[in-house]
């Protein structure tokens, strides 16, 4: 079986398994996200999801964030962990994206990726969940059930990423990834891969 088939494999598989695929970070917009996305760095998604709505109520503008002070966004989210970079990257990306890109989120991964605190995993998030363009979002979880099933063989979340996109059909790539991060928090997990409860282990490499 050829890396390609495999993939495709695993792609239906998880549709069946995980047929809702949705990012479970809670935002109403495209910043909120953006914001979103900052803070689950070293950070549970639920814990994000805990913090944001008081954050979410506070400010409701991108020229809100750009002229917070960056001790009272502190506050707000210190509970996430490495808040001080974080609440510094929030106010700085507001005043980036009102100043260089017309108060708007930039849909494409070197505009993204220019933001302060924005990597490849937050700006592939955004382009495939904003703008709903072919993106991998090369989290821990793909990363771990990647190498796993035997479609890459590196643990580089860019290499993953850009193997993955050479691999998965574009129109699937966004939704595989939530489905994987659904499957990876499910089953298998980075304490133990749960193979007899698994829909891929008829043809994942460390079953087989």
């Amino acid at each position: 079986m050829t890396k390609k088939e495999l993939a495709l494999k695993a792609v239906e598989a998880l549709k069946k398994e995980y047929p809702d695929a949705t990012c479970s970070l809670v935002a109403s917009n495209p910043f909120e996200l953006l914001v979103a996305t900052r803070l689950s760095a070293q950070c549970t998604d639920a814990r994000v999801n805990l913090v944001t709505p008081a954050l979410f109520e506070k400010y409701k503008s991108l020229e809100d964030y750009a002229s917070a002070e960056i001790a009272d966004v502190e506050e707000i989210i210190r509970s996430c962990g490495f808040y001080k970079m974080k609440a510094a990257d929030i106010v700085n990306m507001a005043k980036k994206i009102i100043a260089d890109f017309d108060s708007t989120v930039p849909d494409n991964i070197e505009d993204l990726t220019s933001l302060p605190g924005v990597g490849r995993k937050t700006a592939n998030l955004i382009c495939g969940d904003v703008y709903h363009k072919p993106a991998v979002v090369a989290d821990t979880h793909l990363i771990r059930i990647s190498n796993r099933i035997g479609l890459v063989e590196t643990k580089d979340p860019v290499k993953v990423e850009l193997n993955l996109k050479k691999l998965l059909p574009p129109e699937e790539s966004n939704d595989f990834c939530h489905r994987v991060v659904l499957h990876g928090r499910a089953v298998c997990t980075a304490r133990k891969a749960n193979c007899e409860n698994c829909p891929l282990s008829g043809f994942c490499k460390k079953k087989i």
